[in-house]
C-alpha cells in the first residue's frame, strides 16, 4: 500500500477516537458474540438454496425471498418498519422486452436470440440493408466514411481509457464497456443500426451477458397521472425519436460482416424487432431496532443489502440456478445477524434495516426507498451498505467511500476504519475506491441512490471472484468465518455511528 494511503487511513482513523466518550468508536460494541458462524451458515444456506430459484427481480421467487427475510427479521426481534405497519414495501417496475417473434439474420442466416444475437437495449426496429464495415468503429476508422442513415458493423476492441484485462478489468466488464462505448459512438454519428462483433475476449463473455441483456430493461413504474377534470382536448406529446438498434453478435459472424476495406459493404442485415412492456412487482424489506436515547432515537443508521439475484438461466456446469450466495445473500444474512446483536443491546440512535429488491436490474429498490422512505429521509444519518462479503482471501476486504471523490463523510469513514482496526482486522484494498477504477464499483450498489440524496455512506465488500454472476456462486463456496468477521465489522461501524454525539457530516 502506498505510504500516502497509509497516512490518510491513519489520520481518518484518529479523527473519531475520543476515549471514554459516549460516542467513542474506541469502545467495542457489546453484543459481538450474538453474530455467530452457525446462524450465518444456517441462514445463508436457506436464502441461497435452490428452492429460492435465484431470487430474480420481478418474479415470485424474489417475493418468496423477501417474505423469508421478513419472517426471519421478525424472528430476530426487529420491529416492522415497512408500509402499513408491515415488514414489506411493495413497488412496481416496468419491464421492456424483445418479443419472441423478433428475428435477426446476417448474410441469410437467422441467429437465435439471445444465444447468438442480442440487442443492447430493446427497441422496435426494421432493418434490411448491407452493413458497411467500419473496423473497430473508432474516430480514426471513420475518416472519409459517412455512417449517417446506414447499417454499420464493427469489431469490439479494448474500451477507451481502460487497463488491460486482469485484476482491475474483468473480461465481463471489458465486454460490457466495449459494447456500450462503440454503440454510443456510432449511434451518435447517425448510424441507422449497429452490429457489434465480439473479439476474442468479449466472445468468452457473450452467453452470460446476453442472457442478462436478453431479459430486457427495467425502470421504476410511477402511478399513472390522474385524468384531467376538464373535457378540453389534451395535446399529444411529440413522437419520440426512434432509437437505432444495436445488435451484438458472436465472433463467428466476423468473416461475413468484415469487408475488404473500411466503408465497403459486407453481409446484408435483416432484422424485425418488436418490444412489449409489462409491469411487475418487487419488494423491499424494512425493519428497525429502536434507539435508547430520547434525543437521538428518531435518527436512523441504515444497514443496507439487496436480497434479489439473477434467477434461473442457461445450464452452466450442470446447473441452471444462479443462487447468488455471495451476491448478495451474504450481506442479507449478515444484516439479520447484526439485527440480533442490536436487539440484544440497542444503541442510542435507531437502527434501520433495508433489504432492497431489484438491485441487479438498476438499483431500483434503493431508488424507490429513497423516494418513498418509511421514515423521514432527513432522519437517516448514515448508510452502511454491503454487497458480496464472503469470498476471496481470508484477511482482505474493501471499503469504498473512504477516499475522494467517493468519500461522503470523513467522520463516517473514520468510524469504519477504526472499527476495522479493532474488530475486522482486514487488510483493506483501497484500489477499488478510486474514481478511475474501470469497474466503477462505488456507483454500482444500493448505497449510491442515498449518496445522491446527500446521505453519508460507506460500502463494504470482499470484491469480485471467478464465480461472480454464474450458477457456481453457491453457499458451499462462502468463507463463513470471513463472513462473520465482515458482519462484526459492519456492526461495529454502525454501533459507532449510532452512538456518536453528532451525526456524520455529508461533505461531497
Amino acid at each position: 500500500m502506498p505510504r500516502r494511503t497509509l497516512v490518510l487511513l491513519a489520520l481518518l482513523a484518529g479523527a473519531c477516537t475520543r476515549s471514554g466518550s459516549p460516542g467513542s468508536s474506541s469502545a467495542l460494541p457489546p453484543a459481538l458474540d450474538a453474530i455467530t458462524d452457525a446462524d450465518l451458515r444456517r441462514d445463508l444456506f436457506a436464502l441461497a438454496s435452490d428452492t429460492m430459484r435465484g431470487r430474480e427481480a420481478g418474479t415470485v421467487d424474489e417475493l418468496r425471498a423477501a417474505a423469508w427475510v421478513a419472517e426471519w427479521a421478525r424472528e430476530a426481534g426487529l420491529e416492522p418498519a415497512g408500509d402499513d405497519g408491515t415488514y414489506l414495501q411493495f413497488w412496481p417496475m416496468r419491464r421492456t422486452q424483445v418479443a419472441p417473434s423478433s428475428t435477426v439474420a446476417i448474410g441469410g442466416t437467422t441467429l437465435p436470440m439471445p444465444d447468438e444475437a442480442v440487442l443492447l437495449t430493446p427497441v422496435d426496429a426494421r432493418v434490411d440493408a448491407p452493413a458497411i464495415w467500419v473496423g473497430q468503429g473508432r474516430e480514426s476508422d471513420l475518416a472519409g466514411v459517412d455512417v449517417r442513415g446506414k447499417v454499420v458493423a464493427a469489431i469490439l476492441s479494448p474500451p477507451d481509457g481502460a487497463p488491460p484485462v486482469g485484476r482491475e478489468l474483468t473480461p465481463r466488464r471489458y465486454a460490457m464497456l466495449a459494447a456500450r462505448q462503440r454503440a454510443a459512438f456510432l449511434t451518435a454519428r447517425g448510424a441507422l443500426a449497429v452490429v457489434l462483433v465480439s473479439d476474442s475476449v468479449a466472445d468468452t463473455q457473450f452467453r452470460n451477458i446476453a442472457a442478462g441483456w436478453g431479459r430486457g430493461t427495467y425502470e421504476l413504474a410511477t402511478p399513472s397521472v390522474p385524468a384531467p377534470s376538464t373535457t378540453a382536448p389534451v395535446a399529444a406529446p411529440p413522437p419520440a425519436t426512434p432509437r437505432a438498434p444495436v445488435i451484438w453478435v458472436r465472433a463467428a459472424m466476423l468473416d461475413r460482416l468484415r469487408a475488404p476495406r473500411i466503408g465497403a459493404p459486407g453481409a446484408r442485415v435483416v432484422a424485425s424487432v418488436t418490444t412489449f412492456r409489462s409491469v411487475v412487482s418487487s419488494a423491499n424489506v424494512v425493519a428497525r431496532v429502536r434507539g435508547t436515547d430520547a434525543r437521538l432515537r428518531d435518527e436512523h443508521v441504515l444497514f443496507s443489502a439487496h436480497h434479489d439475484g439473477l434467477g434461473t438461466r442457461f445450464v452452466w456446469s450442470g446447473d441452471s440456478i444462479w443462487n447468488g450466495a455471495d451476491d448478495n445473500a451474504t450481506t442479507s444474512v449478515a444484516l439479520l445477524a447484526i439485527g440480533r446483536a442490536l436487539v440484544k443491546a440497542p444503541p442510542r440512535r435507531s437502527a434501520l434495516f433495508v433489504w432492497h429488491g431489484a438491485e441487479e436490474v438498476g438499483l431500483l429498490g434503493s431508488r424507490w426507498y429513497v423516494a418513498h422512505s418509511t421514515v423521514p429521509k432527513a432522519s437517516i444519518v448514515a448508510v452502511l451498505n454491503g454487497d458480496m462479503i464472503g469470498r476471496n482471501a481470508p484477511d482482505t476486504a474493501a471499503l469504498l467511500g473512504v477516499q475522494p471523490p467517493n468519500r461522503t463523510s470523513s467522520a463516517l469513514a473514520a468510524m469504519a476504519l477504526e472499527a476495522n482496526a479493532r474488530v475486522g482486522k482486514f487488510v483493506i484494498d483501497t484500489s477499488w475506491d478510486r474514481a478511475s477504477h474501470p469497474e466503477s464499483f462505488f456507483t454500482r450498489s444500493d448505497h449510491y441512490p442515498y449518496v445522491r440524496e446527500g446521505i453519508p455512506a460507506v460500502y463494504f465488500s470482499t470484491l469480485l471472484h471467478a464465480e461472480y454472476h454464474t450458477p457456481l456462486e453457491e453457499a458451499s463456496r462462502i468463507d463463513i468465518p470471513k463472513l462473520a468477521r465482515m458482519a462484526r465489522w459492519i456492526y461495529a461501524t454502525g454501533w459507532a455511528a449510532a452512538n456518536a454525539d453528532a451525526r456524520p457530516t455529508f461533505e461531497r
